[in-house]
C-alpha cells in the first residue's frame, strides 16, 4: 500500500524550478531515504508534501488524501521535523515536550508516559530540567525530534535530523526509527550522511536539480551503478617501477597517492587483482595490505549526481 504518491509534481518560484514533475511512491511503513546534494530540491518537497507549499503543477495524495485539496486533514496525521531550529526558548526540556503534546490534545496520563519514555530513548534525563536556550545544538536537536514522537502520526517527515548529534547519539536515533517503523510508521528521511541511508532506508531516492534520477533498495542502486570495485594496496616502501607496471593495466583507474598507498577502481576488479597479484610476486614488491572492496553508497551518489550534472553541460 502506498503512503505517498504524487504524479508530475512540479514547484516554480518565478523561472527558477525547483522541483521538476518528480513522480514518487512511498510503501506504507517504509523508511524512504531523499538524497541529493544542497539546492536540489529536497527540502521543496517536503514542503509540498506537508503542504507548507502548494504545488504549481502535479498531484499529491498522502495517506489516501488528496493533499492539495485536503491540506488540514493531512497535517492531523503527519509529523514534521525540519532542518530549521524550533524550540520554547525559556521552557525545560520536559516542559516542552509536555506542551507540545498537550498542542495535540495529548491527555495527561499519556503525556507523562511519553515525556518519561522519551527522556530516557533520546538520553535526555541530566538536562530535563535546563531550558531549552541554555542547550547545545545537538541537545536541542534531539529534543526537537523527540517532541515529535509525543503525538499520534502515521508518517514522519525528517530533514537531516542528526544535525549535531554525536556519534553516540545518531546510531541510538537511527535505531529508535528503525523499532518505530516495525510498529508501522512510514518515515520520510533526508540525509547528508549516506551511512546513514545505508543502515537505515528500505528504499533511497536520488534528486539533483529538481529532477528524480534514481529510485531504488541500496543494494540494487549498488547493482545498478556500481559495477566497479576499489582495490586498495598498501606498500611497505614505494616502488617506482611498480607504478610504471600498473600503469599499463587495462580497464582500470589508478590512484597511486604518496606510492606506498594505491587504489585502483575497475569494473573488472577480478581480472585486474589477478593481474595486479601477478607483478606484485614477479617483482617481489612486499605488500602490507591488498583488498577489494565494492563500491560504497556515496561513491554511488556521487556517480549518480555527477552523470546528472555532465549530461547537463
Amino acid at each position: 500500500m502506498s503512503c505517498i504518491t504524487t504524479r508530475s509534481l512540479s514547484k516554480s518560484y518565478g523561472q527558477v524550478t525547483a522541483v521538476n514533475s518528480i513522480n514518487l511512491d512511498v510503501r506504507s511503513g517504509d523508511i524512504f531515504g531523499f538524497l541529493g546534494p544542497n539546492g536540489a530540491g529536497k527540502s521543496t518537497t517536503i514542503k509540498l508534501l506537508t503542504t507548507l507549499v502548494a504545488p504549481t503543477n502535479g498531484t499529491i495524495e498522502i495517506l489516501g488524501i488528496d493533499a492539495i485539496k485536503n491540506p488540514l486533514q493531512v497535517r492531523k496525521k503527519i509529523g514534521v521535523v525540519l532542518q530549521q531550529p524550533s524550540y520554547e526558548s525559556s521552557l525545560s526540556v520536559e516542559n516542552a515536550l509536555e506542551k507540545y503534546a498537550m498542542m495535540w490534545g495529548v491527555d495527561r496520563k499519556t503525556r507523562k508516559d511519553r515525556t518519561a519514555e522519551l527522556i530516557d530513548v533520546f538520553d535526555l534525563g541530566e538536562i530535563r530540567k535546563r531550558k531549552n536556550e541554555d542547550l547545545s545544538i545537538g541537545q536541542r536537536r534531539r529534543v526537537q525530534v523527540a517532541r515529535e514522537f509525543m503525538h499520534e502520526m502515521d508518517l514522519l517527515f525528517l530533514d537531516e535530523p542528526t544535525i549535531g548529534l554525536d556519534p553516540g547519539a545518531r546510531r541510538k536515533l537511527l535505531d529508535f526509527l528503525r523499532s518505530k517503523a516495525k510498529t508501522g510508521l512510514t518515515i520520510f528521511y533526508t540525509t547528508h550522511i549516506l551511512t546513514e541511508a545505508e543502515y537505515l532506508c528500505d528504499q533511497i531516492a536520488v534528486i539533483n536539480k529538481g529532477k528524480i534520477l534514481a529510485v531504488d533498495t541500496p543494494e540494487q542502486l549498488k547493482n545498478q551503478f556500481g559495477q566497479e570495485k576499489t582495490i586498495k594496496i598498501h606498500l611497505s616502501t614505494r616502488h617506482q617501477k611498480l607504478v610504471e607496471l600498473l600503469t599499463g593495466i587495462n580497464d582500470c583507474e589508478i590512484d597511486f597517492d604518496t606510492g606506498t598507498d594505491i587504489i585502483i577502481q575497475s569494473s573488472r576488479a577480478e581480472i585486474v587483482l589477478s593481474q595486479i597479484l601477478q607483478i606484485l610476486i614477479e617483482n617481489n614488491v612486499q605488500v602490507e595490505e591488498l583488498s577489494a572492496v565494492p563500491t560504497t553508497l556515496e561513491e554511488i551518489f556521487l556517480k549518480i549526481v555527477g552523470d546528472s550534472n555532465a549530461s547537463d553541460d
